[in-house]
């Protein structure tokens, strides 16, 4: 070992004392042991680094102990390029760098697989191990193998509040091929067995190219629906299951109650902007967010969510409850517009301020108020830099659905740059931004002069290192490289640029889209690198993809996507709509790319090499300028 150590390092040189230095007998002791001292410090430091740099087997992915409901799983590791890996006594494949990505099946319950590193080098010998279990889980709940019920099954699993004359429903899965009912109130529900049920996949489950629904026979599932015209608390449910004589009784842990019409309650927004989904859980895609002061009656309630007239389910810890004499309702009359800094405000004054929805469109942005009547009879408009026209038409009310106003603002530009909603007492402020203004012409030495870009690097300090390489290197850190040399290569540009973060620290989603909404850029990214689900094929899936929300945003992402494709040849891994905080902003076109896969052993060495992220950063940074230069000048 000491005879390698020097022979790396053979070419430090020790100068010689000057003749002309005299050193005392203290002062040369202090010297001769400073002198040992370092070159002990030095030889153990060579050691150590030997020692890192012995032959070693790594694994990334999956955890030791592992669970999941795929079919597969997929190694992510690295071991010396020398020697070979076995899975279980099996070789597997590896690129030149040593890296690997074999993905193998997994039976349901426990599977056992152990990973080893051979190496041989002379007449030595070494050899390394590492032994994961991973549990696959089933998709579907068996049912019990005795007399009763699975607990967990038993629905509703919450409180409930329904309409009269509402349906409900009941399902359990129990003892297959028995006689299953439910009691509540005065009533008697008998359950009927489910023949087959589609099982659908996981959202996620369109990135791997998997997202086909299953069709299952669902052995012990038992449904049954009734309705309840009188109002009042009916207590929980419970389940019986009768077979060869013999009954289990058990409560649903859901109390159920029926909503009197007399008692009016309404929920009013308390928070500056309020999710709003499609059903009572944050499984549910999301609506409009409402703003701060909307208020809207409830019809349900379902745990802690409450649904509301127009049909969008809120949680509690965003309003306050209250008790009214009458449903809300407001009329409406004119509407006014006004230029304020780069924005255009349209005003609508309400009575009461209500809920509302928006949706982008092609030149057009709609917005749709609930429980409005229009009286709407003038509208100003100036010479907008963004709006050209707005028109309106009544939804006649429906049973059981609110009256709507549906207000279509004609855009000068197919491409639009950004809204905000907020109440002002009870009047309804929209706020749409104008184009953004370029100082120099597309071919000028500075083609981005007077364009301000948000950069958010993915990822970041010590909890969220995001996904990770076959040899442990951290996205984290891609991502804030690749982020640093595209703030350079825009900054030339003539681009003001705001980062997210500079520097390796913890930094929460909410913190980040805080930054591009305080500075209301005219553009966001949000640079990351990107992984698979466990049933994904991380050998041979690579490439770019872009993700957006809102429409506005749609037309950045294919234009990057394709650019860069191009301009790199890097493989094509799509365009996505996606449900991502970094996109949902609507100040702006908010784009988040995923520009390579950190698990694919070959790309990841092409995400670490330094003269291909000088080349990312490029392109991004030319994508950018030829997408501003093909935009219309406002």
């Amino acid at each position: 070992m000491m005879t390698l150590i020097f022979q790396k390092y053979r070419s430090i040189k020790i100068r010689a004392i000057p003749k002309s230095v005299k050193i005392r007998g203290s002062e040369f002791r202090r010297f001769f042991i400073g002198l040992i001292l370092a070159v002990v410090t030095l030889l153990l430091t060579l050691a150590a680094g030997a020692q890192t740099r012995s032959p070693q087997l790594h694994l990334t992915y999956p955890p030791l102990k592992h669970e999941t409901y795929s079919n597969k799983i997929f190694f992510i590791g690295s071991a010396p390029p020398e020697g070979i890996v076995t899975i279980n006594g099996v070789a597997i494949k590896r690129n030149a760098a040593g890296h690997f990505a074999p993905s193998l099946p997994l039976q349901l319950g426990q599977n056992s697989f152990t990973l080893e590193y051979q190496n041989s080098q002379g007449q030595k010998q070494t050899s390394q191990a590492i032994a994961t279990n991973i549990t696959r889980l089933a998709t579907r709940i068996a049912p019990p193998s005795e007399l009763g019920f699975i607990s967990d099954s038993l629905l509703p699993k919450q409180d409930i509040a329904i309409q009269p004359n509402e349906r409900i429903c009941f399902e359990a899965i129990a003892t297959p091929n028995a006689d299953v009912s439910v009691v509540l109130g005065d009533r008697t529900v008998s359950l009927k067995t489910s023949q087959s049920e589609a099982q659908l996949p996981p959202n996620y489950a369109v990135l791997t190219g998997n997202n086909q629904p299953s069709v299952e026979p669902a052995i012990g599932k038992y449904l049954g629906c009734t309705a309840f015209a009188n109002s009042g608390i009916l207590g929980k449910p419970e389940f019986r299951v009768t077979k060869a004589n013999q009954t289990i009784r058990q409560p649903a842990q859901g109390t159920v109650e029926v909503l009197s019409p007399d008692r009016l309650q309404i929920v009013e927004v308390t928070v500056p902007s309020a999710i709003t989904r499609t059903g009572a859980s944050s499984d549910f895609s999301r609506l409009t967010p409402l703003p701060k002061g909307s208020k809207a009656l409830i019809t349900g309630r379902q745990g802690d969510w409450f649904r509301l007239d127009y049909g969008a389910w809120i949680n509690r810890k965003s309003v306050r409850i209250q008790d009214v004499e009458a449903p809300i309702h407001s009329s409406i009359h004119s509407l006014g517009t006004k230029k304020v800094s780069n924005w255009t405000e349209i005003t609508f004054p309400l009575e009461v301020p209500v809920p509302m929805t928006v949706a982008q469109g092609d030149r057009t942005l709609t917005l749709t108020l609930h429980n409005v009547t229009a009286q709407t009879d003038t509208i100003l408009i100036g010479n907008d830099p963004a709006i050209g026209q707005i028109t309106w038409q009544q939804i006649a009310s429906q049973q059981n659905a609110p009256s709507q106003v549906v207000y279509t603002i004609g855009l000068k530009s197919s491409q639009q740059w950004g809204y905000k909603l907020r109440y002002e007492g009870s009047s309804l402020v929209l706020s749409i931004k104008h184009p953004p203004i370029l100082r120099s012409q597309p071919a000028a030495p500075q083609p981005l002069a007077g364009i301000k870009i948000v950069l958010d690097p993915g990822h970041g300090g010590d909890e969220d290192l995001g996904t990770r390489s076959p040899t442990g290197y951290p996205e984290k850190t891609a991502t804030l490289i690749t982020s640093k040399l595209l703030q350079a290569e825009l900054q030339k540009r003539g681009a003001t640029v705001v980062m997210t973060r500079d520097k390796d620290i913890d930094l929460g989603l909410e913190e980040r889209v805080d930054t591009i909404d305080r500075n209301e850029p005219a553009i966001a990214l949000s640079i990351h690198y990107n992984a698979l689900p466990d049933n994904g094929d991380a050998i041979n899936t690579a490439g770019v993809g872009a993700f957006w929300y809102h429409p506005q945003s749609s037309d950045l992402a294919r234009f990057l996507q394709n650019y860069l494709v191009k301009q790199l040849n890097r493989p094509d891994y799509g365009v996505y709509w996606a449900n991502l905080a970094l996109v949902r902003s609507t100040t702006t076109p908010s784009v988040l790319l995923e520009l390579g896969f950190m698990i694919n052993p070959d790309e990841f060495e092409w995400i670490v090499d330094p003269e291909q992220q000088q080349r990312l950063a490029t392109a991004i940074a030319d994508g950018i300028t030829a997408w501003f230069a093909k935009i219309p000048a406002s």
